[in-house]
């Protein structure tokens, strides 16, 4: 079996067991050597501050590539353009660059006045920079906004078209759902990479409450499987060869890169990557 290249998100602590959390985290999946790994945003943009102290301590002091998560919402265009030149200026390269959800309380997503209006307007301003390599969203379900799936692969296609180097998914349940959105893309002529997003099972309960708030399917199968799981005081064994299975198959419908949501918790995560052959970098695990 081919070894995948990964990546990993995280998010920025908001209290300090949660920081200490984070970078417990970071400390033990960095010597797994990612190509990169993301930073996101708190819904609405409301953790913006907290993305950048993130961002800049991960590649300083762990010297891994940071990719910064960077949305549309609440802010004018000058606001966020400052929030780009800012990354620049401390050494970032990579940019997650995402509508976002509305802020708390907005039934949907409404532009500022004076901001960028969608995800493709962000990424053209990003590439007109010539400053960034640009990864985006994409969904292999449909998302909450969108009409029907074709909608979610032509809004892909215009992503791409406005100068995304790559596209990370909604993650999903079953490998079918990512192999079909892959297949239904390549025959509306996009080329670009698109990379599973991943999610070890950490907490069903918890992950099938968000599944169900982002439209992705949920199985009646896992339902039943995590309920027997659970009786027995198995589930983080279900999750992880739950977790390896789907990597396994899409390694070998020709998948050469993995993102893993990995929730700020390190050990399914790190369980599922030596699963699949990834192993400690000793330079790397030295250094964490």
């Amino acid at each position: 079996m081919t070894t995948p290249r990964i990546s990993f998100e995280f998010f920025p602590p908001k209290t300090l067991d949660a920081s200490f959390r984070l970078w417990e985290t970071v400390r033990m999946l960095a010597p797994l050597a990612p190509e990169f790994v993301s930073v996101t945003y708190g819904a609405g943009g409301t953790t913006r501050k907290l993305t950048h102290e993130a961002v800049t301590t991960i590649g300083a002091q762990y010297g891994l590539n940071v990719a910064a998560h960077l949305t549309c919402v609440d802010a004018t265009r000058a606001d966020t353009l400052e929030i780009v030149n800012a990354y620049a200026d401390a050494g970032v390269r990579e940019i997650v660059a995402l509508r976002g959800d509305a802020p708390k309380g907005a039934a949907r997503f409404t532009p500022h006045a004076d901001g960028f209006g969608s995800s493709v307007e962000l990424i053209e301003a990003l590439a007109n920079t010539g400053k960034f390599k640009i990864r985006v969203g994409a969904y292999p379900e449909p998302h909450p906004d969108a009409p029907d799936a074709r909608a979610d692969v032509m809004w892909l296609k215009r992503k791409f078209q406005a100068g995304a180097d790559s596209a990370i998914t909604q993650f999903f349940f079953e490998p079918e759902t990512f192999l079909r959105f892959r297949d239904d893309c390549a025959r509306q002529g996009i080329t670009g990479k698109i990379i599973p997003g991943i999610v070890p099972i950490e907490n069903w309960a918890g992950i099938r409450k968000f599944a169900s708030a982002c439209n992705t399917h949920i199985p009646a199968w896992m339902d039943e499987a995590f309920e027997k799981a659970a009786r027995d005081g198995r589930e983080d064994l279900l999750a992880t060869a739950l977790c390896t299975e789907m990597c396994d198959r899409l390694i070998a419908e020709g998948v050469e890169d993995l993102h893993f949501y990995t929730l700020n918790r390190a050990y399914l995560t790190r369980d599922v990557c030596h699963a699949l052959g990834i192993q400690p970098q000793v330079s790397l695990e030295n250094v964490a």
